[in-house]
């Protein structure tokens, strides 16, 4: 069985007894492990059913605890952490021996962040170790942002999903890497590159899909329902092609006439991108659950956090 809970106690005893649960964060809820134990971490990527090439993320309480996982910490990631930590920001640094190569796919970096959900930062300060924490889905699905929903995706196939709530951002950390002081967005997420260049004066997005990722959230398939879905900037007009019947709306702020309103998701009325950001995953979810036949759906404005939407979209959509 699968059990949803609040004991944070329960659920440290569980990490340092090598099982995996879920966790929330304030992006999505992470499938979680003790990031310093193959066999835990081996127990992540077969739940997931997620390629050993791909990469996860490791999480920490603190910067304290930085140092006893990377060789070194360059200065222009020094000042984005100080900036943007705890929050959803991911690191790709030098690590040292201490992680081990399955965590980063043999990779020279590992990926690290310091969430800011209260609830994972109490269960990180009870813990020795850091955890890796991809999303708690199938691999490849949509990621969940409530306990509810990775119970139902991954019933019985873990034991205790740690509740949080619905998770703040709803989007994935913003992952980050450099080449010498500029730093190279590899994932676009919940902070966006106007905020990251705001900072660092610089920032590049390397936008290239590779067979073998350097980060996670690199492949051009991802985040996606069962039901197929189409991408469009102009609802209607797709409508023209599909029949109305079995066909479910994906809308930003504005829903469609055309077809009845339980078929239908619309991320923010008011058209405020965080509201949306926030809605995603779970609108997505509800539609999925509908047994459609097709969902179409609209990208969003393509500024701040709306650029991590549609990345999202256009990835869901490439199935």
């Amino acid at each position: 069985m699968t059990f949803i809970g609040k004991d944070i106690e329960t659920a440290a005893a569980m990490l340092a007894n090598d099982q995996v649960i879920a966790i929330p964060t304030e992006t999505v809820y992470g499938l979680a492990g003790n990031a310093l134990s193959i066999s835990a971490v081996t127990k992540i990527y077969e739940i997931k059913k997620r390629p050993l090439t791909n990469p996860l993320i490791i999480h920490l309480p603190d910067t304290i605890q930085l140092n006893k996982y990377v060789k070194n910490i360059p200065a222009i990631a020094e000042k984005l952490a100080r900036h943007f930590w705890p929050g959803p920001l991911t690191l790709l640094l030098p690590k040292n021996s201490a992680i081990p190569d399955i965590v980063t796919a043999g990779l020279p970096d590992v990926a690290v962040r310091i969430p800011s959900h209260p609830m994972a930062i109490e269960l990180l300060r009870k813990l020795s170790f850091p955890l890796a924490a991809p999303s708690a889905n199938p691999f490849g699905y949509i990621s969940p942002t409530s306990a509810e929903d990775v119970k139902r995706i991954l019933f019985r196939k873990i034991d205790y999903v740690l509740d949080g709530g619905s998770c703040t951002k709803g989007i994935e950390s913003t992952i980050v890497g450099f080449d010498g002081d500029t730093p190279i967005i590899y994932r676009v997420g919940a902070i966006s590159p106007e905020a990251i260049k705001k900072i660092a004066g610089k920032v590049e997005i390397n936008n290239k899909h590779i067979a073998v990722p350097v980060s996670p959230g690199m492949l051009p398939s991802h985040y996606a329902p069962n039901t197929s879905l189409y991408l469009t900037n102009n609802v209607e007009a797709l409508l023209k092609i599909f029949p109305q019947t079995g066909t479910g709306i994906l809308a930003f702020k504005n829903p469609c006439p055309f077809i009845p309103k339980d078929n239908q998701e619309v991320l923010s009325l008011t058209g405020n991108l965080d509201e949306a950001a926030h809605n995603f995953y779970k609108a997505m979810h509800r539609l999925d659950s509908l047994n459609l036949e097709r969902i179409i759906a609209e990208r969003v404005p393509n500024v701040g956090i709306g650029i991590a939407i549609n990345d999202r979209l256009e990835k869901a959509s490439n199935k």
